[in-house]
């Protein structure tokens, strides 16, 4: 009974069956003698290969069109009422498309609505009350109500994204303060317009904390098996970025990205470099976010390089979009192969511990 009931919860977790039907679906198969019997697990060398990084929040098209239904009906909503009637109807649809059929792509959608409408409110809110309180707490009001709203919304109805949006806005929400708290404790409110290093070192910080968080959801599910990876799906995917600007903010941040394309100096090869090592924690974490995430930059970067030359516009414009393409399909097509290298090289004891390759 125990087997049959974790493979019940499994199913539940996979929003195969709702947590309703997984109550009354154990004593009914109990009492018709229905039992798990284990199976004989392949050998490595004749399993079949399979993505470990597979979205499960998409499961077909059936998903697929009533989330047009929810974008389209809630976009029609919201240019014909307010967002205070907006939300109400994020909450009604929650309920029967999330809670009641668990239906997944849907909830992506119904969480991504819910960070529309709270910034929409929070904006308002910071705008209307930014006069009678000091700047400086600007941010930290707009931010606050963020990781509570996603909090409610994953203790309700355990969506991955909305747990990791949670998470995100509340080490930013944390950044804010310690911000705040460092502009007080100077005395000078432009001590970080003065000094964008110091920025730049509390962004990665940041970055690296973020990064750290996700890592520890990916490492407990080697195997990719439950929620706790779409959760570290969703916190790489704000993690990458946030290392890749912030490490290459130290160097750029003056003269910005507008910089990269008019001028070849040290600070192109410190945007390849960084973005080729995101490239490789990504393949030994087997995350493809650390690749896609980098590619605006990559671009950026090989458009300064190609300008240099006499050709038009049209020309180094086109030869990036050709590199950046060739690096793409070399990667993609070439992934598992790489990774498997990579992780070989490493010591045995690190590569138990991470996705098997």
């Amino acid at each position: 009974m125990t087997e049959l009931r974790s493979v019940l919860d499994e199913a539940e977790r996979e929003g195969l069956i709702s947590g309703e039907a997984n109550e009354r679906l154990l004593p009914f198969l109990t009492e018709r003698g229905v039992t798990v019997r284990a199976r004989a697990a392949k050998p490595v060398e004749d399993a079949a290969w399979s993505d470990t990084e597979t979205p499960r929040f998409i499961r077909g098209f059936h998903d697929v069109l009533i989330t047009i239904g929810v974008i389209v009906a809630l976009s029609g909503l919201w240019g014909l009422a307010s967002v205070f009637v907006v939300l109400p109807a994020i909450v009604v649809l929650s309920e029967i498309l999330v809670k009641r059929q668990r239906l997944a792509l849907p909830a992506v959608a119904l969480t991504i609505a819910l960070v529309c409408a709270t910034t929409t409110l929070t904006a308002f809110w910071v705008s209307s009350y930014a006069n009678f309180l000091e700047n400086g707490n600007d941010a930290i009001r707009f931010i606050a109500p963020f990781p509570v709203l996603l909090g409610l919304y994953y203790l309700r109805y355990g969506v991955p994204l909305s747990l990791a949006l949670c998470i995100v806005s509340g080490l930013a929400l944390v950044l804010a303060v310690v911000i705040k708290l460092i502009l007080s404790a100077s005395g000078d409110p432009l001590l970080l317009v003065n000094n964008p290093s110091i920025l730049s070192w509390i962004g990665i910080v940041s970055a690296a904390g973020l990064f750290a968080t996700a890592l520890k959801f990916d490492l407990s599910d080697i195997n990719r098996r439950t929620t706790r990876s779409d959760i570290a799906f969703w916190l790489h995917m704000a993690a990458a970025p946030a290392l890749l600007y912030s490490i290459v903010s130290l160097f750029v941040l003056r003269g910005g990205l507008i910089e990269l394309t008019q001028t070849v100096s040290f600070k192109t090869p410190v945007v390849v470099l960084t973005v080729a090592a995101l490239m490789l924690v990504g393949l030994i974490i087997d995350r493809r976010a650390f690749v896609t995430s980098g590619l605006l930059s990559l671009g950026f970067a090989l458009f300064g390089i190609f300008r240099q030359g006499s050709a038009t516009i049209d020309t180094y414009f086109s030869t990036t979009l050709l590199v950046v393409g060739a690096i793409v399909l070399v990667i993609g097509t070439g992934w598992m192969p790489l990774r498997r290298r990579v992780v070989n090289a490493l010591p045995s004891a690190l590569a138990r511990r991470l996705p098997p390759a």
